[in-house]
């Protein structure tokens, strides 16, 4: 017996459509329903690749008396985090609020009249343990406090409003401080420190955290204090990434974190998201002088993986694969990370022993294993790997994907856990990949194919790039409106800020690559992202816009950094790279806007905003060349990250290129070293005091 998530779209609220809740998606009639029945609403958000959301719907959402009370007592809804960003934010930053921290899966409950939260949790076990109550305790003690506790409701869901609300202006105590500039010398240089200390070691679990890598990187351009020199620890984020176990060393791809200090063992879910970044970054440290093999390396097969597994033959790429895969089809639960380890009788029994010894020699490897008695590979130190290591890694590609399957062929994905368990499949079971396409995870694998195809001279990444533009372009506009969601070619859902900033950014990539012709689509998206999500009171962008179906109770605008960058910050960029493109102030005003509107974050709170600090860089040293396709195909080789590049035909007598900084140009560089100094001296003009 199914409920009413079988039908949707969504592979997460799916693999809830066989509980006994009666779960709802998010709608207006389950709100009615709610109101009507006088009932409080239990909201649970998640998404498909999350693992402890997997367990809790294995466990207490599956429990039949759980279920029962469940549904006599609440109105239950399913929410995806990845089709509703801004219903995800709203709530995750209440129960912040509330408990002092947050994470997946987010369970809150609401009261049906206002959708204001009243408690909150994420994991909750269907017993009693690990020092947690059980689910049903916990249900049971919130009807009794919702039935006789009115006047405390009351007073709680006031506050929360309150303190939701002024969050999403700013709280009292980060109104904008008056007579601030921007051209504050000693602003820039804060964030960038800040982004930098976020790079420290810090113990477990290890994150890439790649919007503060990437503002990171940009330090690496200034004179900073001798505790926060940038380039070591860029590099050393960027070795970290490519050695460690994080990496999936046989097929390409980064995992989502790992959960020790060293980068060793993984949480094995592969996030678009961060392979898309992580490609940027990697190869804007590539272009900073950082040219190791292994960067090389990891890129490609980072490629490959993208292409095999991960693109729809329409040329969107899929949104993410799951942690958990089962190891027969006779498993009723899948096990964490059994698609990526080995063990050591597994390895020598694979492998002849020339190509065991080889591997041993580049990577750790033990007897015992590193996680629960099996082996994550991590490779012991950059460079070439041997001829004979790379042999035996093609082995065991080959013993994971199938004799005769190539890195570069399409490999089929599982879509559900009945297909993974049903399919014949040549080698181990995969995880099950979630096929939706999500418009900004796809414009961030645009940004690090158009980065990468110039760092690494690969033309075949910018082609990916552009057919993945294309069909964002084509598939994904309904009556004149951007939508975030594509399924099956399907689109679905309005799009969001982080949607129509990353797209932007990645039409922008591309120009930068060598396909000018996507100008005018990112002049056109910007303008429709103006229409819809700015905010003429506030400044800076709304999260959704105010038609959006199943609107949040406050309209938040995300201008702080996860895992992800955050809309704003990416948008002010946008707007200063599109001043210089077209010459239009009208859009350098729009950013120096977005930059006021959060100036007191800025300020107070430098290390939650780095994509905000990237703009402010963006905003103070951009700078403009005009010049010759052949230098200018020379000068998109380097590291040039205040920079927009424009190939002209005709410049003063005698002159390589044309230097323009802020509002004003310099004398025209008559050779190749006088451009380089010029260009160097104008990205760094302002910022360090």
């Amino acid at each position: 017996m199914t409920n009413r998530l079988a039908n949707s779209q969504s592979l997460y609220l799916r693999k809830h459509a066989e509980n006994p809740i009666d779960w709802w998606y998010w709608c207006d009639e389950a709100i009615e329903l709610a109101r009507q029945e006088n009932k409080p609403i239990f909201l649970s958000v998640g998404y498909s690749s999350c693992h402890w959301c997997t367990v809790m719907e294995g466990e207490a959402f599956s429990d039949p008396q759980i279920a029962d009370y469940l549904n006599q007592q609440f109105v239950p809804i399913k929410v995806d985090r990845e089709e509703r960003p801004d219903i995800d934010s709203l709530y995750m930053q209440s129960l912040q609020l509330m408990s002092g921290q947050g994470g997946w899966p987010l369970n809150v409950f609401l009261l049906p009249h206002s959708l204001v939260p009243f408690y909150g949790g994420t994991y909750f076990p269907a017993e009693p343990r690990y020092g947690r109550p059980s689910f049903l305790q916990v249900l049971t003690q919130l009807r009794d406090y919702y039935d006789n506790e009115k006047e405390k409701l009351d007073r709680i869901s006031e506050d929360m409003l309150t303190a939701l609300q002024q969050a999403a202006e700013l709280p009292p105590e980060f109104k904008q401080i008056e007579n601030s500039s921007l051209l504050n010398d000693q602003l820039l240089q804060r964030g960038l420190e800040a982004s930098i200390r976020v790079l420290e070691p810090e113990g477990a679990p290890c994150f890439p955290m790649m919007p503060y890598a990437q503002t990171a990187l940009r330090g690496t351009r200034f004179q900073l204090d001798k505790d926060f020199v940038a380039q070591p620890r860029c590099d050393q984020r960027g070795f970290d990434l490519v050695l460690g176990g994080i990496f999936d060393q046989v097929g390409g791809g980064f995992h989502r974190y790992t959960v020790d200090a060293t980068w060793t063992v993984p949480h094995f879910e592969k996030m678009l998201y961060d392979n898309g970044q992580i490609l940027e970054y990697l190869a804007d440290l590539w272009c900073s002088g950082t040219q190791d093999p292994a960067i090389a390396r990891a890129v490609r097969l980072t490629v490959s993986w993208l292409k095999r597994e991960m693109m729809a033959p329409e040329g969107y790429f899929y949104a993410a694969q799951d942690a958990d895969n089962f190891t027969s089809p006779q498993e009723r639960e899948p096990e964490e990370g059994a698609f990526y380890v080995w063990s050591d009788a597994e390895l020598r029994e694979q492998l002849t022993p020339e190509q065991y010894q080889a591997l041993e020699a580049e990577f750790y490897i033990s007897k015992a294993g590193n996680f629960e008695g099996k082996i994550v590979l991590q490779r012991r130190q950059p460079g070439v790997l041997s001829e004979a290591a790379q042999e035996a890694l093609q082995r065991l590609f080959e013993g994971r994907y199938g004799a005769g399957v190539s890195r570069e062929q399409p490999f089929p994905p599982a879509r559900d856990n009945q297909e993974a368990k049903s399919r014949d499949w040549a080698g181990r079971i995969p995880p099950v990949t979630d096929t939706k396409g999500i418009v900004a995870w796809n414009s961030l694998v645009i940004s690090g194919l158009a980065r990468a195809s110039v760092a690494f001279g690969e033309p075949e990444y910018l082609t990916m790039a552009a057919k993945t533009a294309d069909f964002i372009l084509n598939h994904q506009w309904i009556e004149g409106r951007f939508y975030r969601l594509n399924y099956e070619g399907t689109p679905s859902v309005l799009a969001q800020s982080e949607d129509y900033a990353l797209f932007v950014k990645a039409l922008l990539d591309l120009v930068e690559a060598g396909a000018p012709d996507y100008l005018d689509a990112a002049i056109n998206v910007q303008a429709e992202f103006d229409e819809h999500l700015w905010s003429d009171e506030l400044g800076g962008y709304y999260n959704a816009a105010q038609d959006t179906s199943g609107g949040a109770i406050v309209r938040e605008r995300a201008y702080t950094d996860n895992a992800t960058p955050g809309a704003n910050g990416v948008a002010a960029m946008n707007l200063v790279r599109l001043s210089l493109y077209g010459e239009e102030l009208l859009y350098l005003q729009r950013a120096e806007a977005v930059l006021n509107a959060f100036l007191a974050i800025l300020q107070k709170m430098p290390q939650a905003c780095p994509s905000l600090f990237a703009a402010l860089d963006w905003f103070q040293n951009a700078t403009l060349v005009r010049t010759t396709a052949a230098e200018m195909a020379q000068l998109k080789e380097r590291y040039l990250p205040a920079t927009v590049l424009k190939q002209v035909q005709e410049l003063p007598d005698g002159a390589v290129g044309l230097v323009c900084q802020g509002l004003s140009c310099l004398e025209p560089a008559r050779d190749r070293n006088s451009l380089l100094a010029q260009l160097e001296q104008s990205q760094s003009r302002i910022g360090i005091g």
